[in-house]
């Protein structure tokens, strides 16, 4: 299960939440179904775009122009867990249950934040968009390489849910921020924004969908061994390698089958690219400037010996 907290990734989350509202019914207007997929929250699952625009816009009570006003969650199961609820409940029992299933994680989005006036996603602002496709974007392999065209739809399973949580309560006075990463250890930041930990909050989505549904998760595919990998020191990735091992030597043998690649369900952080950044800054000196410059220290240094030598 891949969670993921963003600004905002259509719309500037600082005004207005149109432009993101209008992105989200994308599929409304490519596939013009005979229904068209309504948001959803904790309340109801026919919930009108412009009822989401206006309630998320005139809920910034003391918000000032430069704050955040909304946040982006991406809930996007993998290959593996979609066809696990399609195999349960079937195509359109499947929709409705990830729906269910978006709610509840709502609840625990609610229960990070450690106030105790915030206790589910009733006390939260939030409408929900199911979406059936992912397309590729100019950043994608395939687009670059011309394989195909920028906003064809992407192969496979691709069900997810979008969610726009405002950034205050659902009674317009509480400030809630998932941005913030004091964890408690600011008691002031954190009375006003609350204690939000992301990682917690993935990890609860990821037990949850598990509970829920029944699904049996190797160790390998949990976030918290693709976490621990790409951030864990070394004694925190031994012992979730000896777990992951231990874990394997209690399943029944298994015939050997030829060799298959592997495929991993949980979507990896993307890395950062350090280089561009640092080419992105108007003042930094040309690559290779340090490396002359070191060279160049060094040649005089041999060369004030060499005279100290002849002296």
């Amino acid at each position: 299960m891949y969670i993921n907290i963003t600004d905002s990734e259509k719309g500037n989350n600082k005004a207005s939440s149109g432009t993101l509202v209008h992105y989200l019914d994308k599929e409304n207007r490519l596939y013009k179904p005979e229904e068209p997929m309504l948001w959803f929250n904790g309340n109801s699952n026919a919930v009108q775009s412009y009822e989401v625009k206006n309630k998320l816009d005139n809920n910034i009570a003391k918000l000032g122009r430069e704050d955040a006003k909304f946040f982006l969650i991406n809930i996007s199961p993998s290959q593996k867990e979609i066809s696990h609820l399609k195999e349960l409940y079937g195509e359109d029992g499947a929709r409705e249950k990830l729906k269910t299933y978006a709610a509840k994680a709502m609840d625990e989005y609610a229960k990070n934040f450690k106030r105790a006036d915030i206790n589910s996603g009733n006390d939260l602002l939030w409408f929900g968009k199911l979406e059936n496709h992912r397309y590729y974007s100019h950043k994608d392999k395939e687009v670059k390489s011309g394989q195909v065209k920028r906003g064809t739809a992407k192969p496979g399973e691709q069900m997810h849910v979008q969610v726009i949580v405002s950034r205050k309560d659902i009674t317009n006075k509480i400030k809630l921020s998932p941005m913030n990463k004091s964890r408690g250890r600011n008691t002031e930041h954190s009375k006003k924004l609350g204690q939000f930990d992301r990682v917690a909050f993935k990890n609860s989505g990821e037990k949850l969908f598990d509970k829920q549904f029944g699904f049996d998760r190797p160790i390998s595919e949990t976030f918290k061994y693709a976490n621990t990998n790409a951030k864990g020191n070394l004694q925190e990735k031994l012992d979730m390698r000896v777990g992951n091992n231990q874990t394997r030597s209690l399943e029944p043998e298994k015939s050997i089958e030829p060799y298959t690649e592997l495929t991993t369900y949980l979507k990896l952080p993307e890395p950062t690219n350090y280089l561009g950044l640092l080419l992105e800054k108007e003042h930094n000196e040309p690559l290779g400037t340090g490396l002359r410059k070191k060279r160049k220290r060094r040649k005089h240094k041999s060369q004030d010996n060499e005279q100290r030598l002849s002296m």
